[in-house]
């Protein structure tokens, strides 16, 4: 919603009266007022009466504000409204009688019931069995959903679990062959997961295992051809697994590796133009396979490149307008690829921009209403964004939605905890799971779900 601030709607005839007025906790809420409604397209907020004033004509009144310290008005953008809609049902019925007098009294009787559903909202679900943050989830060909490592209080785990939809309800399966944290998981064509690298505690690994679902059982496969930990791991058309870059004992990487499913060996393929780790990586409609930004010794970059698997060689593509690590990057419906928030030297940011595949450029959209960083984004089956928490110096509840079609972020129900490093996962349902990360309290076990 567009806002107007110290204004208030003034109407010039009794038709653009308010059709309702509601007590809200604040602006937040009596924007949601509005938008749970199908009739409203503006609304006045009153902060010190907290009134909440619904409108169902906004032409009549742009052209009669008034000044006013106390108030915020706002216009509802097209495309913003929430799904769930006003749905109202009136039945009218009518009885006449007729007396000598030839005086006919008509009593009229009009019965209206009123149903809302409910607005996006966050739920907690089951409890894992282990807190922990910088895990791995994996939604496998079941529906059920796959962590796997992380760390918590107790140090870097080795153990997994196994979310089931259908009863809310997490179990232990069996465990890795190694601890791990930093690492990265593939759910493949065949329904196994890939989990490659990451670190032991004793620094980064090459050691790569695979987890079989119909058994439940984890076995080692190929190891990379260097360790790493902070990589990213992309699965190409051909079903092919791409890790790019990450950190190594010996510093920052620019080099690349294959994982052939079929054989269970991993092959180097063309070294990137920069080294990057706290980087994002986005399979395009393409094929190709986009990196952008990474933390280096000197802050934040910029840059972005292609892979193209055909040739097996990196190119730099156009620079995006902020330098900006460990942010977020999401394939939208319509092929461009949407970056959100990150820090660059300590500076958290709330900036979001897109590209283009086939112009190769970087645009700016919406900023978020929050800085933020180490948070999860995900695409929606709207084709909204919904990104969750993070840290901008404090630990976050929040979470906002971005509109593709206006490049607009809204405020949206904030989780029950505050997290960050937590992972996000997309449910059949089209519920997203969040699971574990950390707050300020402690190393999370604790799961929430939104449902759009």
């Amino acid at each position: 919603m567009s806002l107007i601030r110290d204004s208030k709607f003034q109407c010039a005839n009794t038709t653009c009266l308010p059709f309702i007025s509601v007590i809200t906790t604040d602006i937040r809420n009596c924007q949601f007022a509005c938008l749970g409604q199908s009739q409203c397209t503006s609304a006045t907020f009153h902060r010190s009466t907290s009134n909440c004033e619904l409108f169902d004509n906004m032409l009549n009144q742009n052209g009669n504000m008034l000044a006013d310290v106390d108030a915020t008005s706002m216009n509802v953008i097209s495309g913003t409204r929430f799904p769930p809609k006003l749905t109202m049902t009136t039945s009218t019925t009518s009885s006449t009688t007729t007396t000598t007098t030839t005086t006919t009294t008509t009593t009229t009787t009009t019965t209206t019931t009123t149903t809302t559903t409910a607005m996006p909202a966050w739920s907690n679900t089951g409890g894992m069995n282990s807190a922990r943050k910088v895990h791995t989830a994996s939604v496998l060909s079941n529906g059920t959903v796959l962590v796997s490592g992380g760390q918590n209080s107790g140090g870097y785990l080795s153990s997994t679990e196994l979310y089931d939809p259908s009863t809310g309800v997490w179990r232990s399966t069996g465990s890795m062959t190694s601890t791990r944290v930093f690492h990265k998981a593939s759910v493949l064509s065949n329904g196994t997961v890939l989990v490659s690298g990451g670190d032991n505690g004793g620094g980064a690994v090459n050691s790569a295992e695979l987890y079989d679902p119909t058994t439940g059982v984890w076995r080692s496969t190929g190891s990379m051809n260097i360790a790493r930990s902070w990589h990213t791991a992309s699965i190409l058309s051909n079903g092919t697994v791409l890790v790019s870059g990450g950190q190594n004992n010996g510093g920052s990487l620019n080099s690349t590796e294959l994982y052939d499913p079929s054989t269970g060996v991993w092959r180097s393929t063309g070294s990137m133009n920069s080294i990057r780790y706290g980087h994002a990586a986005s399979v395009l409609s393409n094929g190709a396979v986009l990196v952008s930004g990474c933390q280096s010794g000197s802050g934040a970059i910029s840059s972005t490149e292609l892979y193209d698997p055909s040739t097996g060689v990196w190119m730099f593509t156009g620079s995006m307008n902020n330098a900006r690590s460990w942010h977020t990057a999401s394939v939208l419906s319509n092929g461009m690829v949407l970056v959100s928030g990150g820090s660059n030297s300590g500076v958290y940011l709330n900036s979001a921009e897109l590209y283009d595949p086939s112009t190769r450029v970087w645009m700016s959209t919406g900023s978020m209403n929050s800085t933020r960083a180490f948070h999860t984004a995900s695409v929606l089956s709207n084709g909204m964004v919904l990104v969750s928490g993070g840290s901008n110096g404090v630990y976050l509840n929040s979470a906002e939605l971005y509109d593709p079609s206006t490049g607009v972020w809204m405020s949206t129900s904030s989780m029950n905890n505050a997290r960050y490093r937590h992972t996000a996962s997309i449910l059949s349902n089209g519920r997203v799971l969040v699971s574990g990360g950390q707050n300020s309290g402690d190393y999370l076990n604790s799961t929430e779900l939104y449902d759009p």
